[in-house]
Formats: structure tokens, sequence, C-alpha cells
């Protein structure tokens, strides 16, 4: 090897150990003390709801919570949306490409290496102004050199810059979870309602078919001339607009049922769930927490504690802008004619360069304020998100629990309607009662059926949301840990398209097309 061989590998050593020494050395770091706010909590829930256990307990609520409704097509259409939903797909992707911004960022503690090679042939004119004489007209030239950078992280800038990607990575994760949960609760809704519609339109069936054998007895009562004209109208009336009533029902039923088909990644023109005819509110108890451990269950409030982590680790490169700046350079190669190889045709060159920033008009400084202002930002915003977080679990616990006590009375008052309307009807056809008070029997039982399937389906609905507050069976736990974010080895040069996998966030990153096919459920295999 030639002298210069020997220097350009000198070069590129000095470099490497330079490298490793600044990446496991010691090294100045500007990032204040994280420490993630303690809040003071109540020590029980104001709030208790029918579906709570007496003692509050640490019990985890099951991640597939909804097959505690115990309805099979739930569990289909919940398992279908979790493997197949599109926007689920795409919190996923963003998650990844967290991922790989963190492992940008981290690349730079690294030396960069390159190598380049050219190869050029030139004709100039014979009469060109410059052309020096003996000059030859035609020229061949090749090159090939390599060359090398590094920038030492002094100030801990590229180092807090990788950690505050790493967290925002995590808080990326956090929002999956979020997604995914939000998900669930919303299929869940909509198909509680969707029941509730069902319910109420069978209820609009069997009225239907009551007033119509009710118009029978008054036109027969009129014909006999028992009763007057007047009382076929009413009849007529109450028909009619429950016709009109259930008209209006079919045609929520439809939307609702258009939008879960969305969220199952199938077009709501070939989607359908068949109707049932009655509304079924499980019994089932849900496990509560402690107000103090609800932080540790809410994918939004670890989402918000990882942002003002990252937050944190910001004010420290601003910090470190302060500072001089280093870096070092190397390159070196052959440049010639012919004879490439040659030592006399060598070149190379070294050395390093600091800057300093003496007068920037203020950006630094303003740069630094920002950085704080934002990390106070992050607290005020976690603090927000876990007061929302009680609010929403209070909010549970009173809607199930009143909402189960209005149930019970409006069963009863079904009852209640139900016999007014026998004995009215009987009165009416022995004509010790007249259409007027019949009508109203009738309208107070239809009104009281439909009113007792709303607060069914409102109750089943708030069980939902209810749990959803609770966290839904995610911890923070479920977290992926700091050195799991880096999607791939640095040296990896083969199947890099498809990145470390992270259990409960895969991402499908081999064939997405298997979800284009929109008339009939996907074919996965999802866990919740």
């Amino acid at each position: 090897m030639n002298l210069l061989g020997f220097k350009i590998l000198f070069i590129f050593i000095v470099t490497e150990i330079l490298a490793v020494g600044c990446l496991t050395g010691p090294a100045l770091n500007f990032a204040p003390k994280y420490n993630k706010p303690e809040f003071v909590v109540p020590d029980s829930w104001n709030g208790s709801g029918p579906f709570l256990k007496a003692n509050p307990s640490d019990d985890e609520i099951r991640e597939d919570w909804w097959t505690l409704y115990n309805d099979p097509i739930l569990n289909k259409l919940e398992k279908e949306a979790i493997g197949a939903n599109a926007d689920l797909h795409a919190s996923a992707e963003r998650f990844l490409q967290a991922r790989d911004i963190m492992l940008k960022a981290r690349s730079k503690l690294m030396p960069s290496f390159g190598i380049g090679a050219g190869i050029s042939a030139n004709k100039q004119s014979e009469d060109a102004l410059f052309r020096g004489a003996g000059d030859p007209v035609r020229d061949n030239n090749m090159s090939v050199g390599g060359g090398a950078s590094w920038e030492p992280d002094f100030w801990s800038a590229i180092r807090n810059e990788t950690w505050a990607k790493i967290y925002e990575a995590e808080s990326m994760a956090a929002e999956y979870s979020l997604a995914k949960l939000s998900l669930q609760s919303e299929l869940a809704i909509n198909y509680f309602l969707l029941r509730g519609l069902d319910s109420r339109d069978n209820t609009y069936v069997q009225s239907i078919d009551y007033y119509k054998e009710s118009l029978k007895i008054v036109e027969s009562r009129f014909k006999g001339g028992l009763a007057p004209k007047l009382d076929i109208y009413r009849a007529k009336y109450l028909l009619a607009s429950t016709e009109a009533m259930r008209f209006d029902i079919q045609s929520q039923r439809r939307v609702i049922e258009n939008a879960i088909a969305v969220l199952v990644n199938q077009s709501p023109s070939v989607f359908k769930i068949e109707p049932v005819n009655e509304l079924l509110v499980a019994n089932f108890k849900i496990p509560t927490i402690l107000p103090s451990n609800l932080l540790e269950r809410r994918p939004d409030v670890a989402s918000m504690e990882r942002k003002m982590a990252r937050a944190n680790r910001e004010i420290g490169i601003a910090r470190a802008a302060f500072f001089p700046n280093i870096s070092f350079n190397a390159k070196g190669g052959f440049e010639a004619g012919s004879n490439l190889l040659s030592s006399k045709n060598s070149f190379w060159s070294y050395g390093s360069l600091a800057s300093v920033p003496i007068f920037q008009g203020g950006y630094r400084r303003a740069a630094l304020q920002q950085a704080w202002s934002a990390y106070r930002e992050t607290e005020d915003r976690y603090r927000s998100t876990v007061l929302n977080a009680f609010k929403e679990v209070e909010n549970g616990l009173a809607q199930t629990y009143f909402l189960s006590l209005e149930a019970e009375k409006q069963d009863e008052a079904v009852d209640a309607a139900f016999k007014t309307q026998d004995l009215t009807s009987q009165l009416y056809k022995t004509g010790l009662s007249n259409s007027l008070e019949l009508l109203y029997s009738q309208l107070n039982t239809l009104t009281s059926r439909i009113d007792a399937i709303q607060v069914k389906t409102n109750l089943l609905v708030s069980s939902v949301a209810l749990v959803r507050s609770l966290g839904g069976g995610w911890n923070r736990k479920k977290l992926p840990k700091d050195d799991e974010i880096q999607p791939m080895n640095i040296f990896n040069a083969t199947d890099f398209m498809n990145p470390k996998q992270i259990k409960g966030l895969e991402v499908n990153s081999k064939d997405n097309t298997k979800y284009n096919d929109l008339t009939k459920p996907a074919k996965t295999e999802s866990k919740p």
C-alpha cells in the first residue's frame, strides 16, 4: 500500500475511534432533569355504576371487552374492524414513520463515509480564446476517491434530538392504541344504536298491526251507528303517523349500517346486518380501577406525557446552540488522464472546522425561550388531559347508574301503559269510553315503549363509553420500550422494507392490496 493509502486508512480509523468515543464517552447534556408531574387525586370515584363491583379493585378490564355483551355478530365485526380498518392502519404507519425519523436523527451520531468515481472525455475548440499553445484538443480524465465526515456531539444536541424522537415515537404508539380503542368503541356504539333502531322498528310494526285492527273495530262501530265518523279519522291519524315514523327509523338504520360498513373496510352498497327484534341489555360487571391508577390505563394520557418528555429534551437542543459547532472531514483519492493509481496522481485532505455563533439578532435566545414555553404548554395540556380523563369516568359512572334506574322505571311505565290501553279498548268496545281516550292510551303506550328502548340503547352506549374512559384494557406497560423503537439494524442492507415488529403494534408492510376488495370482509388474523 502506498503512502496515500496509509494516510486515508489512518484518517478513517481515527475518525471511527472518535465516533465510538463520542457515542459512549461523556458529553455535556443541557436538557433539564425530567420529572413526570405527580398530581394529587381523590381516593375514590364520586359516582357508581350498575356494571361496577361494589368495592373498587385493581383488576384490569379485558382487552376484548366487547365480548362481555355476548353478541357473536358484534364480536365478528370488531375482529374485522381491527384487522382491516384503513384509519387504524394509517395510525400504525404513522408510528412506523416516527420510528424511522428517530433512526434518521440517531444516524447523525455516526461518521458518514462515501466513495465516488468519475470519467469524462473532453474536446475543446482549436480556436478557443484561452487555449494555450500545445494544449491538446482532446483529453480524458478519470477519478476515484472517498471521504468521511463526522460531527462530535460534545453538547448532546444530537443525543437529545434522538431521545426526543424516541419519545415522539412512543407517543405515536400510544396514539395508535387510542385509535384502536376509539375504533372498537365507535363500532360498538354504532352497533348498539343499530340494534336500538331494530327494536324500535319492531315496536312500530307491532303497533301498526294493532292500529289496523283497532281501525277495523272503529269502522264496524261507525257502520252500526255506534260511533261518529270522527273516531275513524282519529284512528287513521294514529295509523298513518306511526307508519311515517317507521320510515324515519329505517332511514336512520341505513345510515348507521353504512357507517359500520366503512369501519370494517367494506362498501356500504354490499354490506348488510340482518335486523333483530329485541334489544338485549347485557348484565355484567366491569372491574373498576382506583383513580390513582387511571393515568396508567389511558393511552391519551400516556401520549401526552411522552410529548412532555420530548419537549424537555428539545430544551437541551436549544441550549446546545449557544456552544461551538465542531466537525471533522477527510477525503482522498486519485485523479488522472491515465495511470490512475499512480501515487503522483493522488490527492487528499483532512481537517476540522469549528464555528462559534457570536451574534444572530436574538435568534438563539428566542429559540430557547420558545422551547421552554413549548414544554410548559405540554405540562398544561397534560394536566388538561388528566382532568378530562377523570371527567369522562365520572360521566360514565353517573350516566350508567341513572340510566339503569330510568330503565327500571320506564319498564314499569310500559307495563302500566299496556294495561291502560287494554282497559280503554274494552271500555270503547262496550261504549263506555270515547275514541279520544282510546287514542291517548294507544299513543301513550307507543311512546312509553319507544322511550324504554331509547333508554336501554343509551345505557348500552354509556357502558361502552365507560369502558373506553377506563382505558379499555390498555395499560402503560403496552408501550414499546426505548430500545424497541429503532426499526432496523444500521448495517442491515436486506429486507429493509419490513421493519422489526413490536408486539401489539404490528404493521403489515408486505401486502397492503389484500384489503382492496371492498365487497367482502378482508381475510385477517387480528388480535385485540
